[in-house]
């Protein structure tokens, strides 16, 4: 998928340290057995610089995939504001219960800067709260500095802080986290459509909290290696 020029750099060859890799990091796991690369997501476990990396084998459908000795694979890894990706193959596989591999050490790692608050396409109901009441918006772009909203009313031409309501999921399980945090408007524009006119929102948050920060960046990562269309 494709990331245009606006969003990052051409790649460059970086140290295997560069990436800091901790135990857990998630990381995509693709496979080159098909025509086209298969795309999974795994975990570190640890490495021994020099030998081999242990990841966690990837689950499809309640199931490890199936690996063999000498496979081909590509691992990616979103670091700070790069993706980084390196070649390898699979040495060793541990299946049942333990479910890890052991892969080559790779030779290089390539690495693309990104920009720093990229914004993710969303579609996400939220709660607008300024000096004329609370009402219904949705969110159409998020990042960790702002967000993007559509609303079919407009807003008190009065208002440059505003409240802003909506609901994220944490991972592993997807749990439901409000997030409440005061923003500021930056721009303002209308679209005309079909149904009437929809105004739309750029918004700066304010002091947002260090776990919901978190939050967003974690759904960037998500965007950036599962389906990079969704960066905007």
């Amino acid at each position: 998928m494709h990331v245009g020029q606006a969003h990052e750099l051409k790649p460059e060859d970086y140290d295997f340290e560069t990436m800091n890799l901790q135990v857990g990091t998630r990381l995509q796991f693709i496979t080159h057995r098909r025509v086209k690369p298969v795309q999974h997501f795994s975990s570190l476990i640890g490495y021994v610089k020099d030998e081999y990396i242990i990841l966690k084998i990837p689950m499809e459908n309640g199931a490890p995939i199936a690996l063999t000795e000498g496979e081909r694979l590509t691992i990616r890894v979103f670091s700070g504001v790069k993706v980084c990706s390196f070649a390898c193959t699979v040495e060793r596989v541990f299946a049942r219960p333990l479910f890890y591999v052991h892969v080559s050490f790779p030779k290089s790692v390539q690495g693309t800067s990104l920009r720093t608050a990229m914004r993710v396409k969303v579609d996400l109901p939220a709660q607008l709260a300024g000096s004329g009441g609370s009402q219904a918006c949705n969110i159409v772009n998020l990042s960790v500095t702002g967000a993007l909203i559509e609303s079919k009313r407009r807003l008190p031409q009065d208002d440059d802080t505003l409240t802003l309501q909506f609901v994220l999921k944490a991972p592993p399980d997807d749990q439901e986290v409000k997030v409440n945090t005061r923003a500021s408007i930056r721009n303002v524009n209308v679209v005309q459509a079909g149904d009437g006119e929809t105004f739309t929102y750029g918004v700066q948050f304010i002091d947002l909290d260090p776990v919901h920060y978190t939050l967003l960046q974690n759904m960037t990562y998500e965007a950036l290696l599962a389906d990079r269309q969704k960066i905007v």
